[in-house]
């Protein structure tokens, strides 16, 4: 089973991230979109691993020990440039909060021998992609002026008060996420 670990993000977040697609989307429109109702905040990827091990995942994530804390969505940008755009995202600020949830997270699963971090954390919602195919390097680059204009952008803060285990299936179109288990942050 395919599995990550990620906050979920509230409705009136998604609705104002939808309209700014909406306005992205002809600047890019051979772009591999994300699908709204799939967005989340990543804390940790874990990757494919067996039913046992999501079980082992599931049993040790209770011990994870953080409280509530705010994530503001705002602006947005580009992987790993404007120059060389290959991914468009918004971006994700939740402080102290958030980071140490996701070290908490990384430091819980790798006790059970899933690979620690090796990259900072940095999180953000990828809105969009330019794929690998040849001249896709190109696919993005319109958005630069459309990112330039809506420089600041902003849509909204929730608080942080759970974290779900979620499952990934690969399909065409994009991958669909369930989640398999809450949990709190008290």
């Amino acid at each position: 089973m395919r599995i990550f670990i990620a906050l979920d993000i509230p409705v009136e977040i998604r609705e104002r991230i939808a309209d700014f697609v909406e306005r992205a989307r002809p600047y890019a429109p051979e772009a591999k979109w994300a699908r709204i109702e799939g967005l989340h905040v990543t804390l940790k990827f874990v990757g494919e691993v067996s039913d046992a091990k999501v079980e082992e995942i599931r049993s040790a994530l209770p011990a994870v020990k953080a409280g509530p804390f705010d994530v503001k969505f705002s602006g947005s940008g580009f992987f790993p440039g404007p120059n060389a755009p290959r991914v468009f995202w918004i971006g994700v600020e939740g402080g102290e909060g958030l980071a140490g949830l996701a070290a908490a997270i990384d430091s819980t699963t790798h006790a059970l021998g899933i690979a620690k971090e090796t990259r900072a954390f940095s999180p953000h919602l990828t809105l969009a992609r330019s794929g690998s195919g040849p001249g896709s390097g190109q696919l993005l680059r319109p958005l630069r002026n459309f990112e330039q204009a809506e420089a600041g952008a902003q849509f909204g803060t929730m608080t942080a008060r759970e974290f779900f285990l979620f499952r990934s299936e690969l399909q065409k179109g994009g991958a669909r996420y369930t989640k398999l288990q809450r949990f709190g942050l008290h």
